[in-house]
């Protein structure tokens, strides 16, 4: 009888360049572009997630295989995916969808490295990352007890899997490999939610994109493993205690692809995700009212029941990213969320102080939890009694209300200009929305090592 295991990975099999839609590619080719564009600025980030990691992957050695993507340097293609997974999510800019998940920044690293070591092509990568996302929104979709800021992390539980079918498919392995990378790839996944707020979150990616791509290498050299990850006492029953519909694995798979429907969040903050709906109401807030600092008299930002973002002092600028007070306190300081708003300078500066202790986190029991369903509200009050507020439910970037190409791009360019000058930029903006031309990302890889860049 075949296994549940078994089918998912003849599905996984199953997937091919040639017979995916045009929806899928484009999007494949777009996601690439943000996930290439948030590693770039990743490294810059302000407490040294991307210096710390490039400097680690370089004490530690190995074989030039493929680049650290800043780092001016090769390594070999596991710690190459490690750097680049670790910076790829080191803003909390990287992107994600429903379920909730961070679909990129564990998966891409893993296909970027396995291509420029062997030399394959833009279409394999397609490939691939495709089938990533495919593979990481069925786990999350059948894993029902990974519940969103408890508990384990995703990127690196649903996060690990997809890697390994990455590197599975950028490798070509066959039936009988694949079960036994899978079955490695349930004893390399884990990563803590405890851990948010510190540098030890975005190494999650890294970790995983590093994992994948050793289950993957490991398998096709003769490896072995459980047949049967996802089966009794496997993934499921271990790490979720049964809480799970391990059904959804392979119920619709590609029909059609997750990426393309229900589809794919772009953030356009970096930070997390559910501080985003505050962010939003708060800029409208200060633009639609001119609002200025001293007329701030107390802020209340009425929010469902959702903990991990109630962070109402942030120790350093890198734990803001997951405060509504601070992301609220900066859009109504700043207007403009930026890299540079996470730093601790801005975090201690004497206007953000002062304004914080007058924000509230009000909980409403009555907005569903859920991050596609729920919306906020923010009510400022002014210190010449005038009581101003903002409803938002839809959230621009988010699936069925995506950003355009111009939003899209100004991401794109803020993100890399902050390594790259315009003319490196636009090269890799030509060569990635061509990627399915290319017969290898050899010159891709040449400009985003950045040979004597900012960190080598």
């Amino acid at each position: 009888m075949t296994t549940l295991t078994e089918q998912f990975i003849d599905h996984v099999l199953a997937v091919r360049y040639d017979a995916l839609p045009d929806a899928a590619i484009a999007m494949a080719r777009e996601v690439t572009l943000d996930g290439i564009a948030v590693i770039l600025a990743g490294a810059t980030e302000p407490l040294g997630v991307g210096r710390i990691s490039t400097a680690y992957v370089r004490e530690m050695g190995g074989n030039p295989q493929a680049s650290v993507i800043t780092g001016g340097f090769k390594t070999s293609m596991a710690n190459a995916a490690y750097a680049n997974g670790t910076m790829a999510h080191a803003l909390d800019f990287d992107n994600t969808w429903y379920p909730l998940n961070h679909p990129t920044s564990p998966t891409l690293p893993v296909a970027l490295a396995i291509a420029e070591h062997y030399k394959l092509s833009g279409k394999q990568i397609i490939e691939a990352m495709v089938t990533a996302f495919e593979v990481q929104g069925r786990v999350r979709l059948a894993a029902t007890g990974l519940k969103t800021g408890a508990g384990f992390h995703k990127p690196g539980t649903t996060g690990t899997f997809g890697a390994t079918a990455a590197a599975c498919k950028m490798l070509g392995l066959d039936r009988q490999q694949m079960l036994m990378a899978f079955g490695l790839a349930g004893s390399r996944a884990g990563s803590l939610s405890i851990n948010t707020g510190s540098m030890t979150k975005s190494s999650h990616s890294g970790h995983a994109a590093r994992m994948g791509l050793e289950c993957g290498v490991l398998a096709k050299m003769g490896w072995t493993a459980s047949a049967d990850v996802f089966g009794p006492k496997g993934f499921f029953d271990t790490f979720l205690h049964g809480d799970a519909k391990p059904e959804l694995l392979i119920k619709d798979f590609g029909a059609p692809f997750r990426m393309v429907d229900p589809g794919v969040g772009f953030k356009k903050h970096p930070s997390n995700y559910f501080t985003h709906r505050p962010i939003d109401a708060a800029q409208a807030l200060r633009e639609e009212h001119a609002l200025k600092p001293a007329e701030i008299a107390r802020v209340t930002v009425i929010f469902p029941r959702f903990e991990y973002v109630n962070r109402p002092q942030p120790e350093t600028g890198l734990d803001g990213k997951f405060s509504v007070q601070y992301t609220t306190a900066l859009a109504l300081l700043d207007g403009e969320i930026s890299v540079d708003s996470f730093t601790n300078e801005r975090r201690f500066a004497p206007d953000i102080v002062a304004l914080l202790p007058k924000i509230e986190l009000r909980i409403d029991d009555s907005i569903p939890a859920d991050f596609d369903h729920m919306h906020v509200i923010v009510e400022v009050v002014t210190t010449d009694g005038r009581r101003l507020s903002k409803k938002i439910e839809k959230l621009s970037g988010w699936i069925g209300l995506p950003l355009t190409r111009e939003q899209r791009l100004k991401k794109f360019y803020a993100c890399s200009r902050r390594v790259l000058d315009d003319g490196a930029a636009n090269r890799v903006l030509e060569a990635v929305e061509k990627l399915d031309t290319l017969s290898d990302i050899g010159a891709i890889m040449d400009i985003l090592r950045c040979d004597g860049g900012v960190n080598s």
